[in-house]
């Protein structure tokens, strides 16, 4: 058995071994930021957009969640770093709960695998070294949500035995150049209605410009822009708007602003006037493009020309052309996911109790997942909580 790899300074809340994994708990993110970006750089890594530094530094920084944090590293019998896990730790029920950093924010809560053959680690001993790091840190249970149970043809350890979610995210691969990319995801009836949409568009309202922020008074603009358009959408459906609480719009402004953001929000505007008539924001890697977020201005003069599956269209040739290999479109059932996407990526909700109070919730919560599931795939049970849902939030 391993000892534990010894780390300088005080930042490292625990080290314990396991099997062949060390386990290693770091309260500060500048304790293990070197490690983690040479991680996430390496081309051999595993990882998905939301596990990217920047986009957890944004997240917990401006939803004030930095001091919960804590930083996991799995190391093999050489010290080397296989796996890192960034988590926030939430008090609940009198217990300590351990959630991976950015709640429904991120579609993906998979672990930054530092190879493929890290993520090929057997799941038992990962879930060994969770319970042994769990200890020391005070953990009850780790919940992972949106384990996805695989992820570019690899499997992910976390996800074995998971309990399956109620949705299911969706994505397709990105060809070698924009045009046959296009023309393969986009049938030929489909780009027809487009480009007549698109021509009378134009002739409606004036010449189209598609924008990709750049700066942050851009990003700014853009994302004032989805804001409007969310918030008239998510009151017409009866849904509290999770777009309107302060620290998220902190999130996505950071996110979104950098040389090299971790979000990239795009826009389709008219030229002339500027105003923006359908936005998609989405985390980023150097290749792959991870959809958060879309909205389309309500106007009926605007929206029957469905200006969100127009931006759609460019921001698909747009990633080709900037050598993005990976799409995807997040979590949940829509149309546009639909008629697009040609591969499903299933995703598990992941219980390792520390504890036996962390057993007793995990019991309890995959309890509520499952029923969850059931409701959200079956569609009287879930008309029935839609119409109640929304009697009660406009009451």
């Amino acid at each position: 058995m391993a000892t534990g790899v010894q780390v300088a300074g005080t930042d490292m809340i625990g080290a314990r071994a396991s099997g062949t994994l060390t386990a290693e708990v770091f309260s500060d993110l500048a304790a293990v930021e070197a490690l983690w970006r040479r991680l996430e750089s390496d081309p051999a890594s595993l990882h998905t957009p939301y596990q990217r530094f920047d986009w957890v530094r944004a997240y917990l920084r401006a939803t004030g969640t930095a001091a919960e944090a804590r930083i996991l590293v799995l190391r093999d019998a050489e010290g080397r770093a296989r796996i890192l896990l960034p988590l926030v730790l939430e008090r609940t029920f009198g217990m300590t709960v351990a959630r991976i950093v950015g709640e429904t924010h991120a579609n993906y809560h998979m672990p930054l695998f530092a190879t493929r053959d890290a993520a090929a680690i057997a799941p038992g001993e990962v879930t060994a070294a969770l319970i042994r790091a769990g200890r020391p840190a005070g953990i009850d249970v780790f919940a992972l949500q949106h384990q996805p149970r695989m992820w570019e043809g690899a499997a992910n350890p976390f996800a074995e035995g998971g309990e399956p979610e109620a949705s299911d995210a969706y994505g397709l691969m990105l060809g070698p150049d924009p045009e046959s990319t296009i023309r393969r995801v986009f049938s030929a009836d489909a780009r027809k209605k487009l480009r007549s949409k698109e021509k009378r568009l134009i002739g409606a309202q004036g010449a189209l410009a598609y924008r990709r922020a750049e700066t942050p008074e851009e990003a700014a603009r853009y994302l004032a822009a989805f804001y409007a358009h969310k918030a008239v959408r998510f009151a017409g459906m009866g849904i509290a708007d999770p777009y309107a609480a302060e620290p998220i719009r902190r999130f996505l402004s950071a996110a979104a602003s950098g040389a090299e953001p971790a979000v990239e929000i795009h826009a389709l505007c008219l030229a002339e006037s500027g105003r923006v008539l359908a936005t998609f924001g989405g985390a980023v890697s150097d290749h792959r493009f991870s959809g958060m977020m879309t909205a389309f201005d309500p106007d009926p003069d605007i929206a029957r020309f469905s200006p969100g599956d127009l931006l759609l269209q460019h921001l698909v040739g747009d990633q080709t052309a900037r050598g993005r290999q990976g799409f995807d479109l997040g979590v949940g059932e829509a149309r546009y996911k639909a008629s697009i996407c040609d591969e499903t990526i299933g995703l598990v909700e992941t219980i390792v109790p520390v504890s036996l109070r962390g057993r007793a919730y995990g019991l309890a919560k995959l309890g509520l997942t499952r029923a969850k599931r059931r409701i959200k795939r079956d569609p009287r049970l879930y008309a029935v909580v839609a119409r109640l849902r929304k009697h009660t939030w406009r009451s």
